[in-house]
């Protein structure tokens, strides 16, 4: 590879999973037994908020049982590695977990939200927030009742920074995706934007995504295993 200085990573459902984090697509495409339509669409919480919120209270008490991966690690290490040299690594991911947090890195843009993040529908303002939320709770803010949701991007609804993720793709030398099944939009479509751009590519994932061939290396096996060895050819090239 050239000269890299600027890293941008996308990571998807699969670098988590290695940390016990249920994909959305286990099962056929279940979620414990509910239906994305039902606990991940602004309809599904019209129709019924108290199981949304449920749904999302689990997701978060999970949280807690799981901790980083090697990966995670990993990705923490070349960010330091990348600062300490005049560089920038760039984590752009699609979980809506803290693992990446929680294993050291620092500047990680979550496009479709955080489990940790609550947003009151009155007021409009966002907090964190390990709580539990029900139809009864009150947000801390406005202190309105029942009127507090996930701050999760659901589908339907826009990912955040989309402006922001560009123009970091636009500065990078080098695109990454780690376990993503190439299926979700817009994310699924940023190794195009590289491309288009003239950035080099790399995919890192347990199995062939669905646009793998648009990448220019393309590299099989789990996460915690490839990742950190991916790091340490980067951190010696540099």
């Amino acid at each position: 590879m050239s000269k890299i200085k600027n890293i941008v990573v996308l990571t998807g459902a699969g670098i988590s999973a290695e940390s016990g984090i249920r994909t959305f697509r286990d099962t056929g495409g279940l979620w414990e037994d509910h239906s994305i339509e039902e606990v991940a669409t602004p309809q599904g919480y019209a129709d019924n908020p108290e199981l949304v919120l449920g749904f999302y209270n689990a997701r978060r008490a999970q949280l807690s049982k799981v901790e980083p991966n090697a990966a995670h690690i990993a990705l923490a290490k070349l960010e330091a590695g990348l600062m300490e040299r005049g560089g920038l690594l760039t984590i752009v991911t699609q979980n809506v977990d803290d693992l990446h947090e929680r294993g050291g890195a620092k500047n990680i843009i979550h496009m479709h939200g955080e489990l940790l993040s609550q947003w009151c529908r009155v007021c409009d303002r966002k907090f964190k927030s390990a709580e539990a939320f029900t139809l009864q709770s009150q947000c801390p803010k406005c202190e309105s009742i029942g009127k507090v949701r996930p701050d999760i991007v659901w589908f339907g609804e826009m990912p955040y920074f989309m402006d922001t993720i560009e123009a970091h793709i636009q500065n990078c030398d080098l695109f990454v995706s780690i376990g993503t099944s190439g299926a979700v939009y817009p994310a699924a479509g940023y190794v195009q934007v590289a491309r288009g751009l003239g950035k080099q590519t790399l995919e890192i994932n347990l199995e062939p995504s669905e646009g793998s061939y648009l990448f220019h290396e393309s590299r099989l096996g789990k996460a915690g295993e490839m990742v950190p060895a991916w790091v340490d050819e980067i951190l010696g090239l540099l």
